[in-house]
């Protein structure tokens, strides 16, 4: 049967569902790049919550979804972007998340890095922000993950200029007693960081960025990029301290910085291996035996799914990450924290179905159908 899906010019058109899933199972550890998804948090659809109360989490399905990307040889970036930190999750939340899934990492023999923030604080001066950065660095050392150290909202309003940065960053990494991973996010992410690193130009800022690297090369295992500039990450990449790593953090051209080339390449920590999990960990696979142009085959037809995702605003691109681990049966609803299920419409979801669907990223292909029925018909289409 086929489904009416609605574009964004308010047609409808017909879309015949696919039948069969790819056959995705788990397999061998990945060996040849160093893979984290930043995984989502399952809201609890049952609490009586409100857009700006604290966070109701179903823990169960939370942390059986980390499961899930562990099986299949991912690492998990926890209490990121993709967990909605600063947009639905606050500090309390998410330092119960990090604690209860290091404990589950533990358990399982999976690899684990937190976000390190400030988002216990809105606004402070640098030394109060520093502080606010050393809270959370302890909390993460002592659940024994690896720190993700996040841009902090906080820093970037009170900086008045690069060296607020150099000395937060600085005095941040001489305390930290492992090696960390510094996360650049832009602000088509978070409008808040704009100018991050003292400078709205990125050639400045990058200047800056490099300069806390090279001054504790031996306390950063990499960086995290997230400015959607294929070019700019490269350029980064080849300016890195030996020994230091690039984690892409770019959703729109991650197969072609994975893949690399004759002068290096990037790792990955990517909030669209949240729903390309399986499928990623295969294509890495096969770029473990050195076939690029089988990894190429594999990871380039997913690109136009997180281009779409990842529109603008890109933000809110949790909630179409949400709504396909809900279609994939990871989850029994389409309920997220803060009510930002509200934050993509009908048509988006639409075609987020499906280009998923086409993928055959869908466990049970029939399962998503009927809940994209659902939707639909929630929304008014009839069929």
């Amino acid at each position: 049967m086929t489904l009416r899906l609605p574009d964004e010019h308010g047609r409808l058109r017909a879309y015949e569902p696919r039948t069969e899933p790819l056959a995705l199972t788990p397999g061998a550890p990945l060996t040849s790049r160093t893979v984290f998804s930043a995984a989502h948090v399952v809201a609890d659809p049952y609490a009586d919550t409100t857009p700006d109360s604290p966070a109701a989490v179903d823990w169960d399905a939370t942390l059986a979804f980390r499961r899930h990307l562990w099986s299949h040889g991912l690492g998990v970036a926890e209490a990121m972007d993709t967990a909605q930190r600063g947009m639905g999750l606050d500090w309390a939340g998410a330092a119960e998340l990090i604690r209860r899934s290091a404990a589950e990492a533990r358990s399982v023999g999976g690899r684990i890095a937190c976000g390190v923030g400030t988002d216990q604080i809105t606004a402070g001066t640098p030394a109060e922000v520093r502080a606010a950065y050393e809270e959370q660095l302890a909390l993460v050392e002592e659940s024994g993950a690896q720190a993700i150290v996040m841009a902090s909202r906080a820093l970037a309003a009170a900086a008045s200029g690069p060296e607020d940065y150099l000395e937060v960053y600085g005095h941040l990494l001489r305390q930290a007693s492992e090696p960390v991973i510094l996360h650049w996010l832009g602000p088509m992410f978070d409008p808040a960081l704009e100018g991050y690193w003292g400078s709205s130009d990125l050639d400045t800022a990058t200047d800056t960025f490099l300069e806390v690297i090279a001054a504790h090369p031996d306390k950063v295992d990499g960086i995290k990029v997230s400015l959607l500039d294929a070019r700019r990450e490269v350029d980064l990449r080849r300016r890195l301290p030996r020994g230091v790593r690039c984690y892409t953090g770019d959703d729109f051209n991650y197969p072609e910085l994975i893949a690399g080339d004759e002068q290096g390449f990037s790792h990955a920590l990517l909030g669209v291996f949240d729903p390309l999990g399986p499928l990623a960990a295969e294509a890495v696979r096969v770029l473990d035996t050195g076939d690029v142009k089988g990894f190429r085959g594999l990871l380039d037809p997913t690109v136009e799914l997180s281009r779409h995702l990842f529109r603008a605003p890109t933000r809110f691109y949790k909630t179409g990450v949400v709504f396909l681990a809900w279609l994939a049966g990871h989850q029994t609803h389409f309920t997220m924290v803060g009510g930002l299920q509200s934050a993509r419409s009908l048509p988006h979801f639409a075609r987020a179905y499906e280009l998923a669907d086409g993928l055959g990223l869908f466990p049970d292909p029939k399962l998503a159908e009927e809940r994209m029925r659902n939707l639909l018909a929630l929304y008014g289409v009839d069929q």
